[in-house]
């Protein structure tokens, strides 16, 4: 811990304790509390929101009320993908603070300095971590807002709570590890949840199947197979930097292993990270994206897509391309790339999973059987959806404002801030680390001005 600093506290400031409002008479609600914001998730992006809040409301003297709610036990970034070579792209500099405030002491260089590791961090001659450090400096910052966030409650709802014709807070509704329900009442919620694996239509009857899992519970779900012998065959579904980190782990993992990727274009493609492309994830882009007609928006999603969506890092595809030449020269081929290929169906009989592949060029069919089935298809942004429902007669037609505020109708007091759904309109940095440090500060900026507004008329009142 850096010194000064306290377990369960940021700087040593806590804080305030929530007010307390009456609950209406004879309704079975929640306690009589109110949030002046619930974060849901606890993830990067609304830990760089903590940070932004403890400092903003110190400096205005005028601390909000804040909660935080992660369904996981305790803070881990991507836990199932923290494979010993994986790599981060993206610079250290992008952490939960620097671009904001260099000298902050969450920056990841002072985590190095807290750590004993700057010096030997400096002889690397890297900008980019391990993508373990950089989950163990996550967890270091978190380690200061224990006193803020409930772990081990997933939020199952958020719904409104009304006052005559008008809604005047959220309850957020949240179940623990035991099944029990707590609800918590709110004038803003923050929701950063991140991504829920997408599943292939193809697929969605394996659901709990051990054999067939998603990338997120990769490291989990492949010690946890029963393979037979000691050369089994898997498959890999997908053609981005997840599927390439998958071949080439489970080729080190399980040697004697055959590996086979599976994807529907012609060639696998690599990430376009030069510079003046990388300039898309300026936090100043953010502005010029939101500025443009929603056809201009889509155009300039499509035009970058190859920085984000099914695309590879170049050293990568230089291995798997090296580990595929080799196995020609020794005459032991035991991994392949299966182009153009579409999983029509996939079935589970015994301790094989068997696909019904398409060729989509020659519209050959055929069907393999393998011992595991890994699906690198990458992630569905509908937690809006699934978690509000009971909101949508209240949210407005047009999206979102520029500072993620979830645009709503007239009589609906509540604000709720988005973190990570609005790529349509904010562009394709959103789901990304680049901006979350400038995001965390305009939504803490939004958040105080909320909580001024509240106090300014209660003391009007």
């Amino acid at each position: 811990m850096t010194e000064g600093y306290h377990s369960g506290t940021a700087l040593g400031f806590r804080s305030p304790a929530p007010e307390t409002e009456a609950y209406p008479t004879g309704s079975a609600g929640p306690d009589g509390t109110v949030q002046d914001v619930i974060g849901i998730g606890f993830g990067p992006s609304n830990l760089a929101l903590a940070i932004a809040l403890d400092e903003a409301g110190r400096r205005s003297g005028r601390p909000v009320r804040v909660r935080f709610l992660e369904r996981q036990p305790e803070f881990l970034w991507h836990g199932g993908m923290l494979l010993p070579d994986s790599g981060m792209q993206i610079s250290f500099l992008k952490d939960l603070v620097t671009l904001r405030d260099p000298t902050s002491p969450f920056s990841f260089v002072n985590y190095l300095h807290v750590h004993g590791r700057l010096t030997d961090y400096i002889n690397r001659k890297s900008f980019y971590p391990s993508r373990i450090e950089f989950n163990d400096y996550l967890r270091w910052v978190a380690s200061h807002f224990v006193d803020r966030c409930d772990y081990g409650e997933a939020v199952v709802a958020v719904e409104p709570e009304r006052a005559g014709d008008t809604v005047r807070h959220l309850v957020v509704r949240s179940v623990d590890g035991a099944g029990r329900e707590r609800r918590r009442r709110t004038r803003a919620v923050v929701l950063a949840t991140g991504g829920e694996p997408r599943i292939p239509e193809a697929f969605a009857d394996l659901h709990g199947s051990q054999r067939v899992f998603h990338s997120s519970t990769y490291l989990r779900s492949i010690a946890a197979l029963p393979f037979a012998g000691s050369s089994p065959r898997i498959a890999v579904i997908g053609a981005g930097q997840t599927a390439a980190e998958l071949f080439l782990d489970l080729k080190s993992r399980l040697p004697g292993a055959s590996v086979d990727l599976i994807f529907r274009g012609q060639a696998l493609k690599p990430a376009d990270d030069s510079p003046f492309v990388n300039e898309i994830f300026n936090p100043d882009f953010t502005d010029f994206v939101y500025g443009q007609p929603e056809s201009g928006r889509s155009a300039l999603i499509e035009e970058f897509r190859g920085t984000n969506y099914s695309v590879i890092d170049g050293e990568l595809l230089t291995r798997i391309y090296e580990i595929l030449y080799q196995q020609k020269v020794v005459a032991d081929v035991r991994h392949a790339l299966h182009r153009r290929t579409c999983v029509e169906t996939a079935t589970e009989a015994g301790s094989q999973v068997h696909l019904d592949l398409v060729d989509e060029a020659s519209g050959a069919r055929s069907r393999a059987g393998y011992d595991a089935v890994i699906l690198a298809t990458g992630y569905r942004r509908d937690r809006l959806n699934t978690l509000m429902p009971a909101l949508q007669p209240y949210l407005a037609e047009t999206g979102v404002d520029r500072d993620y505020r979830l645009r709503t109708r007239p009589g609906f007091e509540p604000a709720i801030y988005l973190q990570g759904f609005s790529e349509e309109t904010h562009g394709l940095s959103d789901t990304l680390l680049s901006i979350l440090v400038v995001r965390g500060q305009e939504i803490a900026q939004a958040l105080l001005g909320l909580s001024a507004e509240v106090g300014h008329a209660r003391a009007s009142a």
